[in-house]
């Protein structure tokens, strides 16, 4: 469909915008070091030009994302299989590893059914262990009995970035897990976003009218304030809530389910009084918000279950003792009575620090005793389940019901209290009936504030370092919505998936993709490159706002890429409108040439 010239660099400089590139890194840039830390030198320094950051910074820690086989997929292998054989290609600073997809020890119980996916599964982590990754296999870091510090970190893991900066002292940006690999691999880092005590300041403010007395409670408001963002909104980082009314309380499994679902819309940071830092003082908000014990009660009731439930899953993320105690106190009763779980219909994932935890203490062996099945170093949402067992899930995160729900399992999720998650575990018979079915006709569309535009239009905007010139003309395909790529797009025929989405049903196939940035989880970038190498993906992206899930893709694969126009192209090009955009000393240029509907 499209006319394209690219040009890639393999040194690029970004000293015309008055900033000195450190020594090692641009030493890595011009190949010094191997082609692996090349790529990734060539990476930072693009996110660096599309941040504008005026300087790099060490980053003293690491965490790195894309580990399952259902969500890195072909892109993710092939991307790993192009960094093996390079002696150099070894990460320099502390560096640490998301969940994997399975508990290679109990693959028999969770009934698998994929194609080759324990070797392939090996075959991932293996490459990253190779790289010198420390393969904890864990989505939450954070949880290991170990302070994170002060300093900046390079995370790529939603609900931990979300915990760690709201939490901890730990700064990071909300990585993509190719940022956070690049970062690895080069010790640095552009200075940019989160990093600047200007850009970390709220732009929604929400009040508790409830009482949140449960870690679920916390859950369902996390996923709540993001179901009420605005398209209009301005929220360059990311919505980063303030939240007042809370209990003067709150576990560590309130807050991590907070924080939790909160980053299913992107949210990197929030303020919850009395339980975080200060919130810092701000004259208006992008929206005010107030959530309501009806508000509460009404998402409880839409998330009950309705029909069979074949299995009850919690940890997402990876549980904690905590969690894990919850539902062991809650089996032991259960137990007394004479009950034992039928079929292994309780799984509880785990970390393999906190695994071993438990296993110490005796809350393993009252588990397994009960009949759960306890698992490590995998969790719910990147578990490919047995259809042929398994068609509706009961779990206690709104975390796991996003993504369960979406494309990655296409699975329908209800969601209650570990309490009652433990209750019907027990008993299948709790709810009966025909199991419920997901369908977009059910789905509440998200809000757009898109108009159909006529007339010429024309304008001015910016490329990355790594490509010099380019040109591309074809269809648009245009939203003002967010695109969450895992679990949204299929990542074998590139059609949106996403119920209620603007776009849902459309190929990104051969378009020019123009959309505010990408949402959700943070392998992303994997999910695009699988779709690029196999000719499915745009032939050239434009994002409104920088987005560090899109554009390391496009870098690494070099595939057209353009951001921050002087107008807003997501309101001002309508999908079909035939576009040229070109790239030229920097400078990019998008111009309609036609109108869809018009002559």
């Amino acid at each position: 469909m499209g006319n394209l010239v690219c040009v890639v660099l393999k040194g690029v400089s970004i000293r015309e915008k008055g900033v000195d590139i450190p020594g090692d890194l641009s030493s890595m840039l011009e190949g010094g070091h191997g082609p692996t830390k090349q790529k990734a030198a060539r990476l930072v320094v693009d996110l660096a030009s599309a941040a504008s950051a005026d300087e790099f910074v060490r980053v003293e820690h690491a965490h790195v994302s894309g580990v399952s086989v259902i969500t890195g997929g072909h892109g993710l292998r092939r991307f790993l299989s192009d960094l093996a054989g390079d002696p150099e290609g070894k990460v320099v600073i502390p560096t640490t590893l998301n969940s994997a997809g399975c508990d290679h020890e109990r693959m028999d119980e969770m009934g698998i059914d994929h194609p080759d996916f324990l070797e392939q599964q090996f075959e991932i982590v293996h490459a990253y262990s190779n790289l010198d990754i420390d393969a904890i296999l864990s989505c939450t870091p954070y949880d290991r009995g170990i302070e994170s510090g002060d300093g900046i970190g390079s995370w790529a893991e939603s609900n931990a970035v979300c915990f760690s900066n709201s939490y901890t002292s730990l700064v990071t940006n909300r990585e993509s897990g190719l940022s956070a690999l690049a970062t690895a691999l080069t010790g640095w880092a552009p200075r940019w976003g989160l990093h600047l005590e200007e850009n970390r300041i709220p732009n929604i403010l929400v009040s508790i009218e409830c009482a949140m007395s449960d870690p679920t409670d916390w859950s369902v408001l996390g996923d709540w304030i993001g179901k009420q963002i605005l398209p209009d909104w301005e929220l360059p980082w990311g919505p980063m809530p303030r939240i007042t009314g809370l209990p003067e309380w709150a576990s560590f499994e309130m807050r991590k389910a907070l924080t939790a679902a909160a980053a299913n819309y992107g949210c990197p940071l929030l303020w919850a009084d009395g339980h975080t830092v200060d919130a810092p003082s701000v004259e208006d908000y992008q929206g005010e918000l107030t959530f309501t014990e009806e508000d509460l009660a009404e998402r409880y009731r839409e998330l009950a279950p309705r029909g069979q439930i074949d299995l009850v899953v919690i940890g997402c993320p990876q549980a904690s003792v905590g969690e894990a105690r919850t539902a062991a106190a809650a089996v032991r009763a259960r137990m007394e009575l004479g009950e034992a779980i039928p079929d292994q219909r309780l799984w509880v994932f785990m970390s393999g620090h906190n695994h071993d935890l438990i296993s110490v203490d005796g809350t393993l062996d009252v588990l397994e005793e009960a009949g759960a099945l306890v698992l490590r170093d995998t969790c719910p949402e990147v578990t490919p389940y047995n259809r042929s067992r398994y068609n509706h899930l009961l779990t206690n995160s709104l975390k796991a019901e996003h993504y369960l729900t979406s494309g990655l399992n296409r699975m329908p999720t209800s969601v209650g209290t570990i309490e009652q998650c433990v209750a019907h575990a027990f008993d299948p018979t709790l709810v009966t009936g025909e199991r419920p079915v997901l369908g977009s006709g059910v789905a509440k569309p998200i809000p757009s504030a898109k108009t159909q535009r006529r007339g010429e239009y024309e304008s001015i905007g910016s490329g990355i370092p790594s490509q010099s010139e380019w040109m591309v003309s074809g269809k648009a395909l245009v939203t003002d919505v967010p695109i969450t790529y895992l679990g949204y797009v299929n990542c074998d025929t590139g059609f949106i998936e996403e119920p209620g989405h603007p776009l849902d049903g459309h190929s990104i196939e051969d378009t020019v993709l123009i959309y505010p940035k990408g949402s959700g989880s943070t392998v992303a970038p994997f999910v695009l490159m699988g779709l690029i190498y196999t000719d499915k993906g745009p032939i050239a992206i434009v994002n409104r706002d920088v987005c560090p899930l899109t554009l390391p893709a496009a870098s690494l694969l070099g595939v057209p890429y353009a951001h921050s126009f002087s107008s807003d192209p997501t309101m001002e090009v309508n999908s079909g409108d035939v576009v040229e955009i070109s790239l030229n000393g920097g400078v990019t240029t998008l111009r309609v040439v036609s109108r869809a509907g018009e002559d």
